[in-house]
């Protein structure tokens, strides 16, 4: 019997399965070396690429879904909301933390979160990948660090239960972001994706995804690329639906996130 954190490659099984047994779909990525591929592309080149479009109906139908489902957990969470807002009022810091991210067909937009880091991130960020190697390196992989010191023991707590993404939201109801969707990226990572950037500008970023139900942060930026394009060639309100339910079950075991 394979064990649990076994992959199995396309062409022999049709499938790819993750550590986390969330996720069982049938799988047909492109048998590519994502790194490879991004090593030949640059970022203008996989922004010029043409962008991969879908069906309107489907389109309308998730944009109806998103506006209703947004505003119903903004409701739902809003006593949430208001409680980390003022825990993070009462701390240095502003209590929203806004960045520039990639939406659909290569357009910027602020991507807003709770907090969850101290307010000089960026300089203690530097600071530490100049002095440790192992960091930098971990770093340069995923644009992540599993132990990030920049992290309040507030912000801990509120990536650990995904609370700090409620934020978006707003995103999702202003038509920046989808509730399901790729990971929205900086724009500097869209060079990592080479080919598959099509794939990535073809539909909204999503507050959960494919990515997140299946490995989240415990997998390659390559996986990640993967399962990004075979979401995009093969969306549906079905898979949609599914990628939701079991966004619940992660969220409460807290799988791969920090």
């Amino acid at each position: 019997m394979s064990s649990p954190a076994e992959t199995r490659t396309p062409a022999k099984s049709g499938y790819v399965r993750s550590a986390h047994p969330v996720t069982a779909y049938p799988l047909s990525p492109p048998r590519v070396h994502v790194g490879y591929l991004a090593r030949r592309s640059n970022r203008s080149a996989a922004i010029n690429q043409p962008v991969v479009t879908s069906s309107p109906l489907l389109g309308f139908a998730e944009r109806s879904f998103d506006i209703a489902l947004a505003l119903g957990l903004t409701v739902v969470f809003s006593p949430v909301i208001v409680t980390a807002a003022i825990a993070l009022g009462l701390s240095e810091g502003p209590v929203l933390f806004s960045q520039p991210r990639l939406g659909r067909g290569g357009r910027e937009f602020p991507v807003y979160k709770f907090r969850t880091m101290v307010p000089n991130a960026s300089e203690l960020l530097k600071e530490v990948l100049e002095k440790d190697p192992a960091l930098r390196a971990e770093w340069e992989a995923s644009f992540k660090l599993k132990n990030d010191p920049r992290v309040t023991p507030i912000g801990r707590f509120l990536r650990k239960t995904s609370l700090d993404e409620l934020p978006q939201l707003w995103n999702i109801i202003k038509g920046d972001m989808s509730l399901v969707g790729p990971r929205p990226i900086e724009p500097f990572e869209i060079e990592k994706y080479g080919r598959f950037a099509k794939h990535y500008y073809a539909q909204r970023p999503g507050l959960t995804g494919l990515w997140q139900v299946s490995c989240r942060s415990d997998s390659s930026y390559e996986r990640r690329v993967v399962l990004d394009a075979f979401y995009s060639k093969h969306r549906s309100l079905r898979m949609n639906l599914g990628i939701i339910l079991k966004t619940v079950r992660v969220v409460l075991k807290g799988s791969g996130a920090y």
